[in-house]
């Protein structure tokens, strides 16, 4: 007979997860500044207007909006995240256009001038723009590192992303236990102990209690 109380995995978030997000934020900063030292030239009448800097604007205007969009999602679902991180891919495209608009500038008045020199910001911008790709896309899998699997044979699960899981089979546990206001005192079979804590993570206490909810649930299963 199954547990009625397994559950698929739940992505367990850090209490703090909205002021993380905050300070990564400011982190986005670098792109706006960037964006807006690729169209100075523009606006001051220094450079003429191209298709790479009519992209570049069009790429800045889609950061920006996603950039309001963010700040919405993290007000409205606080405990959510997106497959993909579009904003950061926004920024990585600012990155990657303005850093082959500067190497395109320096490349041309080579040519002009028959002097070649190496320009070390084309290649920086060109990392970040690598860098906020990876984050992209590997954020969503970083959150769901940390998260809590209850099912019929057990629980599994991991309380930081770059720590090492839990994993029990009810054979090898004897009883769960409550311990203080988030934690959970695992009883082995061996008689051994193990604290599991909810302390760090967003509703913790209520994700402790379906952790014992689910050992009650198959303690009467049994009986």
């Amino acid at each position: 007979m199954n547990n009625p109380s397994a559950t698929g995995p739940i992505i367990l978030y850090h209490k703090r997860r909205a002021r993380i997000e905050r300070a990564k934020g400011l982190s986005h900063v670098v792109p706006a500044l960037v964006l807006l030292s690729g169209v100075f030239g523009v606006i001051t009448g220094q450079e003429p207007f191209t298709l790479l800097l009519g992209l570049e604007v069009l790429v800045g205007a889609a950061y920006v909006l996603l950039l309001l969009r963010e700040l919405q999602h993290m007000r409205r679902h606080p405990n959510h995240h997106e497959p993909v991180a579009w904003l950061e891919l926004a920024a990585a495209g600012i990155f990657a256009i303005e850093g082959y608009h500067i190497w395109h500038r320096h490349h041309e008045a080579a040519l002009r001038t028959g002097e070649h020199k190496f320009h070390v910001l084309p290649w920086l911008y060109a990392a970040l723009a690598v860098w906020y790709v990876g984050m992209a896309f590997g954020i969503a899998r970083i959150y769901e590192r940390r998260h809590l699997h209850l099912h019929a044979e057990g629980f599994s699960g991991r309380m930081h992303p770059f720590r090492r899981g839990f994993s029990y089979t009810w054979a090898e546990v004897d009883h769960l236990e409550p311990s203080g206001p988030t934690d959970v005192l695992v009883h082995h079979s061996n008689g051994q102990q193990q604290k599991i804590s909810f302390a760090n993570v967003h509703n913790g206490a209520a994700l402790r209690d379906q952790l014992l909810a689910h050992g009650r649930a198959t303690e009467a299963v049994k009986e």
